[in-house]
């Protein structure tokens, strides 16, 4: 369990999450990155933040960059008091060779700020792996479970003595996989039903392809489209699903706990799409930074956004709905060219 401050229910039962993923960016970003969180933040008056991993890159030559790269970043959400939390992605610590600023390092720094509501569990693989905790507005106990996992960096070139053909990305570790069941069954004590949750992590499960083509075999358009009827699929895959090459099980942990509603994740960052695959729903957060890589050409940043959930303590699951907020709808610049912002003081304000 956790000893972070928990989170509670508005008066009317409901709550709102927007997830924001690979920002992507060096100190000196895209200022449309930053207008996209602020208004988002602006429209939407979320009680929670995730930032679901790659929040900056590794362009950064010092210590004192990533810190202004981060704080680009986080100093909106700050500003509007929102809690926040993090699930590291890959790019997170490319800096770290130069810099210095590794995950842990990191994860230092991040704690300086008020708001920040994020740790992780000990003796367990990754350093952003928590529960945050929704009470409910009666006051009667934990009501909803926001499950952050790290999903990692790089795996090994090499496997077993074989070379790793493609997508040589980081997953879930086992240990993971055994923390979160272990916390559910805390969780859930000595109720009649485990406390229903979300679970947000960067680099996606081979399950996210699986229900795209509603098969862990199949992969053509006719299967595709029988998989949108029958897992409800809506949204945009432009890019193939960039997993690990081997799945760790965590899917299958959630089925059998029952509690996890939805997993989300970003990574590949022209894919938007949801859908329902066998109880559980899995979709994309949409690339929210405008210096990652986009579409091709012109619409290079069509699908730049945030995905947003909506949640309500006496639905069945509590876990409502989600949408995306495009940043065209916000009435932000879609231009290809850049518009990059000068150097900015780091840290806490």
């Amino acid at each position: 369990m956790t000893d972070r401050p928990d989170l509670t229910f508005a008066a009317d039962g409901t709550f709102r999450v927007v997830q924001f993923n690979d920002t992507q960016d060096s100190h000196t970003p895209d200022e449309r990155t930053v207008q996209l969180v602020e208004r988002v933040l602006d429209t939407e008056l979320p009680g929670f933040v995730v930032l679901n991993g790659d929040v900056v890159n590794g362009d950064m030559r010092t210590a004192e960059q990533v810190r202004r790269a981060w704080h680009l970043v986080v100093a909106p959400v700050e500003a509007r008091g929102v809690p926040w939390a993090v699930t590291f992605g890959n790019h997170d610590a490319d800096s770290a060779p130069v810099t210095g600023m590794t995950t842990e390092r990191t994860a230092e720094f991040l704690r300086t700020y008020p708001h920040h509501v994020g740790g992780t569990a000990q003796g367990v693989s990754g350093n952003s792996n928590q529960v945050v905790r929704l009470r409910s507005a009666r006051g009667d106990g934990t009501a909803f479970a926001l499950w952050l996992l790290d999903s990692g960096r790089y795996g090994p070139a090499t496997l077993g003595g074989q070379a790793v053909a493609e997508n040589p990305y980081e997953t879930i570790h086992a240990d993971q996989v055994a923390w979160y069941r272990r916390t559910s069954v805390e969780l859930q004590g000595s109720a009649p039903e485990p406390v229903p949750g979300l679970m947000f992590f960067h680099i996606p499960l081979w399950e996210f392809r699986h229900l795209w083509f509603g098969s862990p075999t199949e992969a053509t358009e006719e299967a595709h489209a029988a998989a949108v009827a029958k897992h409800g699929i809506v949204g945009e895959r432009n890019e193939e699903e960039a997993t690990a090459p081997f799945n760790p099980g965590l899917f299958h942990a959630a089925l059998e706990r029952g509690d996890v509603k939805g997993m989300f994740c970003g990574h590949d960052h022209v894919n938007d799409y949801t859908g329902n695959y066998h109880g559980i729903q899995l979709g994309y957060g949409p690339g929210s930074g405008f210096g990652a890589y986009g579409l091709p050409g012109e619409d290079v940043h069509r699908l730049r956004g945030a995905r947003v959930f909506e949640l309500a303590q006496d639905h069945p699951g509590v876990f409502v709905s989600t949408r995306v907020v495009r940043a065209g709808d916000l009435g932000i610049d879609l231009s290809p060219e850049p518009r990059r912002l000068p150097d900015v003081p780091a840290g806490p304000s």
